[in-house]
């Protein structure tokens, strides 16, 4: 590719970045001609089981994070967070058997996607998804494959196929919106035509490329029209991924199936993602968390301890009135916490061992001169039941 052009490429391509961080950026729910509901289909019945898929594009370890670029130390604390709440990482292929309804999987669990093919995949978040095991599939769109400067080439592709990484369609150009609607008001004809070239050349290509059977489409920029379910169809597709949150259902409409986009700039989805109904397993119901100030145990951590101590840290506090705190434990109540006015940090050891698998603490200060007191800051710990049983921590 000559120079200027390949220079124009990743120009284009980093547009089209902006374009959906600011498509993404006014809410969760992208527009579409017509959100009306897919075709009735027969679908298997709900077996109460639920999936997050969690959907992530650019990787930066120097970089500041913006909507769709995320910093890579967040990105493996996500993914050790994974492994503390015990959320299984199911494949791609596990996915569709349980869609189905050929396969169970675990009830709670997670399915991780990249969408675009930037370099940053095989750079940043391919080394953590393999240190941690975990399965992944990456949506590429077929003008960025061995794009240049920032994409994926042909050789970290594969190889990454060789390590848990399955291969998704993203279309032929990751067209913008006004281009999927400039071709719809031309008339079905060169509508379909221009549908047909962006899901079905996409899936001929990676096909051929990548030697993958490409059963799986993702939206580009989370935008679609109800005539790209039957194209989608007719094309090979199987599963159709959006930007809408929420759990995925055995009996999910397969062309409208939501997934969680975690942004870099903010950690509410992935909180969301996270966040699954009692099941009666270890870790049920808790998420992963944030907390404006240091506390132990780590919001949405783990401890082998039934005896921990449990402080926080509000050293950061400006006008902080030490006579005006509270900590509150989950099974306790108001419990005689005392704080330290050198480290400034409040602190209360358990005296009776914790039996729940779900600890939850709520600290709650004022300010001098201030008669109503502060929100309360408010975590979740988990107690990691079999090490203390093995290793009699706090018997």
């Amino acid at each position: 590719m000559p120079r200027i052009s390949a220079l124009l490429f990743c120009l284009l391509s980093s547009w089209a970045l902006a374009h959906e961080e600011i498509f993404l950026a006014a809410g969760d729910s992208p527009p579409t001609i017509e959100d009306a509901p897919p075709p009735a289909e027969q679908l298997p019945e709900d077996d109460g089981s639920r999936v997050a898929i969690l959907g992530y594009h650019e990787f930066s370890a120097v970089t500041d994070p913006t909507a769709m670029r995320i910093r890579t130390s967040t990105f493996e604390t996500q993914m050790e967070a994974l492994k503390t709440l015990n959320l299984p990482v199911i494949s791609l292929e596990q996915f569709l058997l349980w869609k189905r309804g050929e396969a169970n999987i675990p009830p709670r669990s997670v399915l991780i996607t990249i969408d675009d093919g930037w370099k940053s995949v095989y750079t940043d978040a391919y080394p953590v998804l393999k240190k941690y095991g975990y399965p992944f599939t990456v949506y590429l769109y077929k003008n960025y494959v061995d794009g240049g400067g920032r994409a994926l080439t042909t050789p970290m592709i594969k190889e990454m196929q060789q390590n848990g990484c399955t291969i998704g369609s993203h279309s032929v150009s990751h067209p913008f919106p006004s281009t999927v609607k400039s071709h719809a008001k031309k008339g079905p004809d060169d509508y379909n035509a221009f549908l047909r070239t962006e899901l079905g050349e996409s899936r001929r290509f990676l096909k051929d490329k990548f030697g993958e059977e490409v059963t799986t489409y993702a939206y580009a920029g989370g935008y679609y029209t109800d005539e790209m379910f039957a194209i989608g169809n007719e094309a090979g597709y199987e599963l159709f991924l959006t930007v809408k949150p929420g759990k995925v259902r055995r009996d999910s409409p397969r062309h409208t199936i939501p997934r969680y986009i975690v942004r870099g700039v903010l950690d509410k989805q992935f909180e969301s993602a996270t966040q699954f109904q009692a099941t009666g397993t270890a870790g049920s119901a808790i998420g992963y968390q944030t907390t404006p100030h240091p506390v132990f145990p780590k919001a949405g951590g783990m401890v082998e301890s039934r005896l921990p101590d449990i402080w926080a840290d509000l050293s950061a506090v400006e006008n902080l009135d030490p006579a005006k705190l509270a900590m509150r434990v989950s099974g306790f109540g108001l419990v005689p916490a005392t704080f330290d006015p050198a480290t400034k940090k409040l602190r209360w050891t358990v005296n009776r061992r914790l039996r729940q698998e779900v600890t939850e603490v709520a600290v709650q200060w004022s300010l001098l001169e201030k008669s109503k007191p502060e929100p309360p800051m408010e975590w979740s710990f988990l107690i990691d039941r079999e090490a203390a049983y093995q290793s009699g921590a706090g018997e």
